[in-house]
């Protein structure tokens, strides 16, 4: 068997926020992996080759250890739990841990789906452009409150979410950030949210899992 077909291969989009958090896990994690595009303006995840890998109809899928995941967060845990290589992306620490998964659920389960393409599609459809626009930005600004919130309060507070560590919480962070920039929220009110944010965009594997390094991204 070559090289490339043992090599992982990851279903994305360049700018999928989910995507994007399992790229950066990847490059901390330091595991090779073949960059398979699936274009979601196109409906490409819908196709019927698409969908026998996940029905849900959406991406990340990951292609491992003769194992095909989906679910951003699932394939994170994944990840953490068998390679030992790289980073550790969950602390030692029970209650850092629960600091982290807290982050990552506040982000990943209450803000960002009601503000991916799914749901702006139809909110677009159903009301027109500018209530998408609006949406979006209202979503992303009420779900990013809290977390900032707990990032100004937690005793595990540092350098990035949780700590002087990069953690889960920290992938599933910056996506966001970008979103946020992306539909006009004001990030001057969210002063910790946007220190981490800096701090993390300066680490090479978060450089090279930006949506605009991805082989599939388009000039804007």
């Amino acid at each position: 068997m070559s090289d490339l077909a043992e090599r992982p291969v990851l279903y994305s989009y360049w700018r999928s926020s989910a995507s994007w958090r399992v790229r950066i896990a990847m490059n901390l994690k330091k595991i090779q992996f073949e960059y398979k595009a699936v274009n979601l303006l196109k409906g490409e995840q819908k196709s019927e080759e698409h969908t026998k890998l996940n029905p849900s109809s959406a991406i990340p899928v990951l292609v491992i250890d003769g194992n095909v995941l989906c679910q951003s967060i699932s394939i994170l845990e994944y990840l953490e739990e068998t390679r030992s290589e790289g980073n550790h992306l969950l602390p030692k620490d029970p209650y850092q841990r629960s600091v982290v998964r807290n982050i990552v659920q506040m982000i990943a389960s209450d803000t960002s789906p009601i503000q991916n393409l799914r749901v702006l599609n139809k909110v677009s459809n159903d009301f027109g452009e500018q209530h998408k626009l609006k949406w979006a930005k209202d979503v992303i600004e009420a779900g990013l409150k809290p977390v900032e919130q707990v990032l100004r309060t937690s005793s595990s507070s540092g350098q990035y979410c949780v700590g002087d560590q990069v953690s889960l919480a920290d992938l599933c962070l910056v996506p966001q950030v970008y979103n946020a920039k992306r539909f006009n929220v004001d990030m001057e009110q969210f002063p910790k949210i946007k220190e981490i944010n800096d701090n993390l965009m300066k680490i090479k594997e978060f450089i090279e899992a930006h949506p605009d390094n991805q082989p599939d991204a388009v000039s804007q």
